[in-house]
């Protein structure tokens, strides 16, 4: 039986992998056409501060240095775009300059800013990277195996992808018309379909421990 288990199982992540890949290439071919530097290496222009602590510094949270944008991760909160997306090829590259915490790309979010927002997260802590969370009613169908028992707004990862601590990650999102991709470092981590919502803004997280960005890239779908 376990056998029969790993060979349904193996045939049906090959069945993903094949159904999901040609959305990914097509998206690299023509990254490097229409690609929008969503952190352009130099400031925080065309991102949005939202801290949970009234009257907190955004420059005392986010700060860019050597082209690298560097998170402090206090208060909580986070940086979101000034523009909403829906179709897009998203590449974020992300690494623990210190000990390894806890961050998330948040995904469509919509509505009032506030800790959790709603929107999907793509989870960065350290160990669960891979990891969605559907915030706030959000919703979306994914691997039921998966779904966490205890918190059923939570889809663990498929396998465990990321480098050791102070090494890049390099996150590859693929959202397409309801349905989300999520690679790390080349392998296939995640994914879901029929989500809700299917568009809205992007946003990196502040949350407890200092994280570095050097890549935030998207690339429209048409």
């Amino acid at each position: 039986m376990k056998l029969q288990r790993a060979i349904v199982i193996t045939a049906g992540l090959l069945l993903l992998i094949l159904a999901f890949a040609p959305r990914i290439e097509y998206c690299q071919a023509a990254e490097n056409e229409s690609v929008i530097k969503l952190f352009n290496g130099k400031d925080l222009d065309g991102w949005v501060p939202y801290l949970v602590e009234k009257g907190a510094d955004p420059a005392a949270t986010w700060s860019v240095k050597e082209g690298i944008l560097r998170c402090t991760g206090k208060p909580n909160g986070y940086i979101k775009t000034a523009k909403s997306y829906k179709n897009y090829y998203l590449t974020v590259e992300w690494r623990w300059p210190e000990k390894p915490g806890n961050s998330g790309v948040l995904m469509h979010i919509q509505g009032d800013d506030k800790t959790w927002p709603l929107c999907i997260e793509a989870q960065l802590m350290a160990g669960s990277a891979g990891d969605f969370w559907f915030m706030d009613g959000a919703t979306g169908n994914t691997d039921k195996a998966r779904v966490n028992a205890q918190r059923s707004n939570n889809t663990r990862k498929l396998t465990a992808a990321e480098n050791q601590p102070g090494e890049w990650n390099r996150y590859q999102i693929v959202s397409l018309n309801g349905t989300l991709t999520v690679l790390i470092n080349g392998q296939l981590v995640n994914w879901t379909t029929d989500h809700k919502p299917s568009e809205g803004l992007i946003a990196l997280q502040s949350e407890g421990a200092p994280i570095e960005f050097r890549t935030v890239e998207l690339t429209p779908i048409p």
